[in-house]
């Protein structure tokens, strides 16, 4: 089963992992790794967590790369 990428446009102020995984088009495994130190604003609800779309931008676009 092949996910759509999302576009800046389609993302939710408020994401989730799977938001942040659709954009990126990285795996899963490599999402939640990220998520353990998140680059950007995350916040953790339980065992959810909520990724700012604004922080998560500001980082992408002055070049962030994952596991920085």
């Amino acid at each position: 089963m092949s996910e759509q990428q999302m576009t800046r446009e389609e993302l939710p102020d408020v994401m989730s992992p799977i938001d942040v995984k659709s954009f990126l088009g990285i795996g899963k495994k490599q999402t939640y790794e990220m998520m353990e130190k998140p680059p950007f604003h995350s916040v953790r609800v339980g065992r959810l967590h909520k990724i700012s779309k604004k922080s998560s931008f500001e980082w992408f676009d002055n070049g962030g790369t994952i596991g920085e």
